[in-house]
C-alpha cells in the first residue's frame, strides 16, 4: 500500500495538470482524476502497480472523461469552443523572445502559471494552486492562508468558476507577462514549503514529500528564469530552512526547537547551495522578500548556536523585510528576534502591540511565541492560560504534545 500512495503522490499532480491542458476543464480533469486514482486502489492491490503507473493513469482517465463528454453533450461542445479559442489565442512569442519560455517540461508548473492568471483574485491564484497541484485538502489550504474552511471551499470554486466563465487559457505566459505573474506562482511553491516544513494537520511535524516537492518545482522555475533573483531567493530560502530537517524533530516525532537542535544533523552541502544563491538573490538590484527572508535564513544556518547568532543583523533584515511586506506575521517573527536581542520583555511589548490583528487571532505560532515570553518572564499564571489557547489551536499532534508539555512545566513552576 505504501508503494501505492507514493506512486499517488508523484502522478497525482502531473496527471491533473496533463489533462487540464488536454481538456481544458479544472473540474472535468479533477473529477477524471480522482476516478481514475479510484481504479487504481481497486486493482493494483490486487494486480500490483504497472511497470508505468503515470501511462495507466492517464489512459484511464482519459476514458473516463471521453464517457464523459459522450454523456454530456453541452459540455463536449462547451469545451470545444474552448478549444479552438485557445488555439487561436496560444501565446507566439516575438523572434527576440525566449524560445524555452514555451517549452516548460513539467506540466504542473504550466498550470501554475495558468493559475496564477491576473484575472483571479491573488487570495484565490495560491488556494487554487495548492488545492490542484499540491494536492492539499481543503482544511490544509485554510490553515495555510489563516481563514476557516468553509471560506476557503467557496473561494476554490469562485477561483475554479472564474477560469471556466472568462476563459482564461491553459497556456504558458509570453515573456512580457512573466513579472505580473511570477509572484503568485512564488507565493504557491512557497505556500506548499511552508505546509511541508509545519504540517497544519496530521500525526506528523513535518511533510518532507511536500517540502522536496516545492524545492522541485522551485529548481525548475530557477532553470527556466536564471535572471529572475526572487526565484534564486526562494530556492535558497527552502534549501537552507529543509536543510534542518533532520534534526527537528526527536526520536518519538516530537519537536526539537532550533535552540536544542544537534547542528551536525543539518545538511551542511544543502546550506552551502541555499547560501550561494543568497548572494544571487541580494545582487543586482533591490532586495525581494524571498531573497531577505533566505538571507535570514542563512544566518541560522552560519551559526554555531543560538547564542552566537547575529541577532543585531536578523533584526536589521526583518526591518527590511517588514517594509517589503508589512504583514503581521512578519511582525510577530520580528518580534521573536527582538526577544533574542533585547529580551523577552521587549520582544513580548511587541507582540502585544500585535494582539488586536484579525490575521493572528488563533494563529498558534503567536499564541505559542506570547506563552513562552511570558513564561520566560516569570509569570507563569498567564503563561499557562497562553499555552492553553495555543494547545486549542494547534494543528498537528506533534505540536500538540509539545505545548502539553511547556504547559505542565508553567504549571509546576519549571
Amino acid at each position: 500500500m505504501r508503494e501505492i500512495e507514493a506512486v499517488f503522490r508523484e502522478e497525482r499532480g502531473r496527471l491533473l495538470a496533463a489533462l487540464v491542458r488536454r481538456f481544458g476543464d479544472l473540474d472535468l480533469a479533477e473529477e477524471v482524476t480522482s476516478d481514475a486514482v479510484e481504479a487504481a486502489l481497486k486493482h493494483w492491490p490486487v494486480e500490483g502497480v504497472p511497470p508505468k503507473p503515470g501511462a495507466w493513469l492517464m489512459t484511464t482517465a482519459r476514458r473516463k472523461a471521453v464517457d464523459r463528454l459522450r454523456r454530456d453533450r453541452a459540455l463536449a461542445a462547451r469545451l470545444a469552443i474552448l478549444q479552438v479559442e485557445a488555439e487561436r489565442t496560444a501565446y507566439a512569442p516575438p523572434a527576440d523572445a525566449h524560445d524555452d519560455l514555451r517549452d516548460l517540461p513539467d506540466e504542473r508548473l504550466r498550470l501554475f502559471f495558468t493559475c496564477a492568471h491576473p484575472a483571479l483574485p491573488a487570495e484565490d491564484r495560491g488556494a487554487l494552486m495548492l488545492r490542484c497541484l499540491a494536492g492539499l485538502s481543503t482544511p490544509e489550504v485554510a490553515r495555510a492562508y489563516l481563514v476557516p474552511v468553509e471560506t476557503m471551499a467557496k473561494r476554490i470554486v469562485r477561483a475554479k468558476k472564474k477560469i471556466r466563465e472568462a476563459r482564461i487559457p491553459f497556456r504558458v505566459p509570453g515573456a512580457d507577462e512573466l513579472p505580473e505573474r511570477l509572484p503568485g506562482v512564488l507565493q504557491a511553491i512557497y505556500s506548499i514549503f511552508t505546509e511541508g516544513y509545519a504540517a497544519s494537520s496530521g500525526p506528523a511535524l513535518q511533510r518532507p514529500d511536500l517540502a522536496e516537492e516545492a524545492i522541485r518545482l522551485a529548481r525548475i522555475l530557477r532553470r527556466l528564469l536564471p535572471a529572475e533573483r526572487e526565484v534564486a531567493g526562494l530556492l535558497a530560502l527552502s534549501l537552507l530552512v529543509h536543510a534542518r530537517r533532520d534534526a527537528r524533530t526527536g526520536p518519538g516525532g516530537e519537536p526539537v526547537l532550533l535552540d536544542e537542535q544537534d547542528r551536525g544533523r543539518w545538511d551542511r552541502t544543502m546550506i552551502e547551495e541555499g547560501a550561494a544563491l543568497v548572494v544571487v538573490a541580494l545582487s543586482g538590484g533591490p532586495p525581494g522578500v524571498y531573497g531577505v527572508q533566505a538571507a535570514i535564513a542563512a544566518l541560522h544556518d552560519e551559526a554555531a548556536d543560538l547564542a552566537t547568532t547575529d541577532w543585531p543583523q536578523v533584526v536589521a533584515l526583518y526591518d527590511v523585510l517588514l517594509a517589503l511586506d508589512p504583514s503581521p506575521v512578519v511582525a510577530l517573527n520580528r518580534a521573536a528576534a527582538v526577544a533574542m536581542r533585547d529580551g523577552p520583555e521587549a520582544g513580548l511589548a511587541l507582540l502585544e502591540e500585535l494582539a488586536g490583528e484579525a490575521r493572528l487571532r488563533g494563529y498558534h505560532p503567536y499564541l505559542a511565541a506570547r506563552a513562552d515570553l511570558l513564561h520566560r518572564l516569570g509569570r507563569r499564571s498567564e503563561a499557562a492560560a497562553a499555552y492553553r489557547a495555543a494547545l486549542e489551536a494547534a494543528g498537528s499532534e506533534p505540536e500538540r504534545a509539545h505545548l502539553r508539555r511547556r504547559l505542565a512545566a508553567a504549571e509546576e513552576g519549571r
